[in-house]
This record gives C-alpha cells, structure tokens and sequence, in this order.
C-alpha cells in the first residue's frame, strides 16, 4: 500500500504508527501483540494523532534499525524475527517494522514472565492476556483447539446425548454409533475408561452442558428503533450447539419482511435483507466462536435500520472478510466443525464467504460492515437509504393520499409489529401487503376495496386476491355487495 494511502488508514489489529522511539515498553508491548496475533507493521517516522509523517534524519536510519533489533531481542520472548526496510515519502525517511505472527506463542515481555507480561491486540491497542487468552495461545501452539479438550466430570456412558443423535440419524441417514463417535473424535478413551470431549458435551442435552458452557447461547432481540433499548421480542437459544443456527436464523426471519413484485403474472418475492448471507453469518457466528470465553454469548440484534451478528472471539488471522470472493477457510474448533459439515450446516470449506459475497451483489441497497468490538467479530448488514426512507415517511398515516405519494411508504415499523401481535402471534408470517391492509383497519373501523387499491398500489385483481387471503385466514369480516362491499378487522376473541 502507498504511504499516501496508509495514513488514511486508522491504527487497528495489524497497524500502528509512532513518531519516534520515546518507549522501549510500548514497543515491545505491540511487537508480542502482533506475534501473538495476526502479525502486523509499525511505522515510525509517522504521528499518529494528527496524522502526519515526521520522518526520520536520514544518518540516523542504520541507528534506529540496530537500536529496534537490541530491543526486540532484549526486552520480547521467545525470539521474535522482524523485517525491518526503509520507506521515503516526499523527502521523509520512514522505519517499517514488520512482525509476523508466531508459531511459538505465548509471546511476552521477557522481565515480565508469560502470566505478567502477554500482550494480544485488541483493535488499536495492547491488552494484558488474561489466563484463558494465554492458555489459548498455548494451545494454539501444539495445534490443539479448545473443542478437543477431554472433559473429566462424566464419562461417555453418562451423558444424555438422545436429540444430537436424533437429530444426526434423521439429516444424514445413518446411525450414529460409539465407532463414528470415536471417528470424530468425540469421545477420548483413558485408562479403559471412555470421557466426552467439550465437543461432544456442547452437542449434548446433558445438564453438564448448561453447568461447564452456561454461555454457549445465543441472546437474540428486536428492538425498537435503531440503538439498543426497549425491545419488542427477544429469545434465548439455550439448545444443544447444532441446533442453534436454524433456531436463530427463524427468528430473524420473523422480523423481517418479505415484499413481492409483479413481473407480468408472475409473483417475485425478495426479502429486504439478504438472507442468504444472514444465514451463513449465523452459522460461521456458532461455528467459529470461541467457546473458550467464559461470560460471552452470541448475540443477533434487529433494529429499524440494521441487523448486527456478534461473536465471541476475534476473527481467525488468516481470514479476510475484506477478500470474501477469494474462498478462505480455517477453522477454531476443529472437532465440531467435521459434524457440522457432516449435518450440512456448513457446506464446503471455503465456500460460506463466497456465499455471503455473492448475496450481497444482489443487494445493492444493503451495506456489509464486520468490525472486532474487543474480543468479538461482529457483522452488521446496514441499509443504506434508512434515513431516506424515513424522511419520506408521512408523519402521520394520511390513507387518502394519492396511489403514488402513499405506495411503498407503509413498510411496517417496530411500533407496527406491537400493533399487530394485538391481533394475531403470526404476524411475522404475515406478507407486506397484508400487514398494510391490517393496520389500516387497526386505526379505522373498515376499508373499502378502492380503499384498499389505493393503499396497496398494485393493480385491483391483487389486491382483491391479497383482501380473499385475509378472509380465509380469519382476519378480516366482509360486509355489504358489489360497490358497496367493505372489510372489517375480525376481533381475536372471536377467531378463538
């Protein structure tokens, strides 16, 4: 990347910025960051805060680079190879230290030992490595993940495991036995003696489960308006980890909306948020979640003008969600993942990204933004002309406007789906049509057919079909003949 181009950019996981070598401590604070992360750069010669390159004395270059290597190799351990070169932007030398991540992490500051002295990155700065993130890097350097852990407090034969095996036999057609257990490495055998792994315990139904992983949940909520605070619905998915996803993925479609368009005499539906994509976020949010973190839950939030995904555990360092098209892949726990793919939650390695990216050119009016909020990957999908579509909104429901000023301007809001659970607990499932037509008659005592055109906008043969489907599902009363003919809301006590 160009230096012109850099210093636009804002110091973050693999990014820093320094002036000069004022402390010998920040650096190596960032140096093990880096090695014990994602790797990174480190421009000096560069002020952060403003952004402006100060640069270098050129006679002091050799200097700076020897003094950087003494420090890396006094103050970091285990060892840490840098590449250190030299870059020249409008006359100004400037020093770029460039770390690589490790493969012999943890990695710490030497007079501090590991428990004092681990250093991760979070965003732009350097956090102290509690004993979970350090147990983690150590781990990670034996290549175990945290998945494959035997667990101790019951063995195999102890474990209530029914609704996963019920659930793997149905999907797949095949029995799930104590050899294919073994073949997935879910069950580790000790002395003659059989223990699940965390693996196997986050798929059981085992009230061990709740007790050791009391956080492997998912917190799902529709708020009202566009930042947290009173919410309309919320759900807590405390099931066994596979079945999580389709649970979480249902709720979000409960409160979105799906609007159809004609072409010809054919019907298009089209969702207004891209559900593919959605979806596939959901399922990479159980899967590659870093169970590991205690206290921490997935979390799915609705607002008016946006869904955000959030997921314990920063993103994997060789994935890019920049890069989605390329088909990365790699995994955090490498036991549940084979049962996951095995139970088509996820499909090919790789292919979950492309699938996201493919979905979103299909949503143009749709923005896709990922950030890592501390210790977490979250994923958003932001429309883009909210604020437009609000400005344009009546302020109050004047149903006797024209066809074209009222049309499109009554998608249903947050304080619309309270409305309607007054008359029906399916109104998630309701089209957007007929969400319009019902709170219409929520605010006046009966709609016309005309009435009912103009609102809707679609053309009368639609409109009278949408009106019939409303009538044969118990929503609606009609009343009078030909002209005359109007519709009025059926009470809930008298569908019951």
């Amino acid at each position: 990347m160009k230096i012109e181009d850099l210093i636009k950019q804002p110091e973050g996981r693999r990014l820093e910025f320094k002036e000069n070598l004022s402390s010998k401590i920040d650096l190596c604070k960032t140096i093990v960051a880096f090695a014990n992360d994602a790797g990174g750069e480190i421009y000096i010669g560069i002020k952060d805060n403003p952004r402006k390159v100060t640069g270098i004395d050129e006679d002091k270059l050799l200097q700076l680079e020897e003094k950087i290597i003494n420090i890396i190799h006094d103050g970091c351990s285990p060892a840490i190879l840098p590449e250190i070169f030299f870059k020249n932007y409008q006359g100004r030398h400037i020093i770029v230290v460039k770390i690589f991540q490790g493969n012999n992490p943890p990695y710490h500051l030497k007079n501090k030992g590991i428990e004092k002295g681990t250093y991760i990155r979070v965003g732009s700065s350097n956090r102290l490595a509690n004993q979970e993130i350090i147990e983690e890097l150590q781990r990670k350097k034996q290549n175990i993940s945290f998945d494959a852990l035997p667990v101790y407090e019951k063995e195999f034969n102890q474990l209530e495991w029914y609704d996963f095996k019920r659930q793997y036999e149905e999907i797949t057609g095949e029995e799930l036995s104590i050899p294919t257990l073994t073949k997935f490495n879910l069950i580790v055998k000790e002395q003659n003696r059989e223990f699940p792994v965390n693996a196997f315990v986050l798929l059981s139904s085992d009230r061990l489960r709740t007790q050791l992983f009391p956080y492997a949940k998912i917190e799902c909520a529709r708020f009202k308006g566009t930042v947290p605070g009173d919410f309309i619905d919320q759900k807590t998915i405390d099931l066994p980890v596979s079945f999580q996803p389709e649970e979480a993925y249902q709720f979000v479609l409960r409160h979105i909306s799906k609007g159809a368009k004609y072409e010809g005499v054919y019907r298009k539906d089209r969702w207004e948020y891209p559900i593919i994509a959605i979806r596939e976020v959901i399922r990479n949010a159980v899967i590659h979640r870093d169970y590991a973190l205690k206290g921490k839950d997935i979390k799915i939030a609705i607002f008016d003008d946006k869904i955000e995904i959030t997921s314990p555990g920063k993103l994997l360092p060789t994935i890019d969600f920049d890069e989605m098209e390329a088909g990365q892949s790699d995994i955090r726990n490498k036991t549940l993942a084979p049962v996951f793919k095995k139970l088509g939650i996820i499909e090919q390695w790789g292919n979950g990204l492309r699938l996201i990216y493919d979905e979103l050119k299909n949503y143009p009016d749709i923005d896709f933004v990922w950030s890592e909020p501390g210790l977490a990957f979250r994923a958003s999908f932001i429309k883009k002309n909210y604020k437009a579509e609000q400005e344009s909104r009546p302020i109050t429901t004047d149903y006797d406007q024209k066809p074209s000023d009222i049309a499109g301007s009554l998608q249903p809001t947050a304080d619309d789906y309270g409305r309607l659970r007054t008359i029906t607990d399916d109104y998630e499932q309701l089209e957007i049509e007929e969400k319009k037509l019902l709170l219409y008659l929520l605010d006046n005592e009966k709609i016309s057919r005309k009435e009912a055109v103009n609102i809707l906008n679609i053309g009368k043969s639609k409109t009278f079909d949408i009106l019939n489907g409303l009538l044969k599902q118990n929503f609606l009363i009609r009343k009078g003949k030909g002209r005359s003919t109007y519709y009025t809301l059926k009470k809930r006590e008298e569908n019951e």
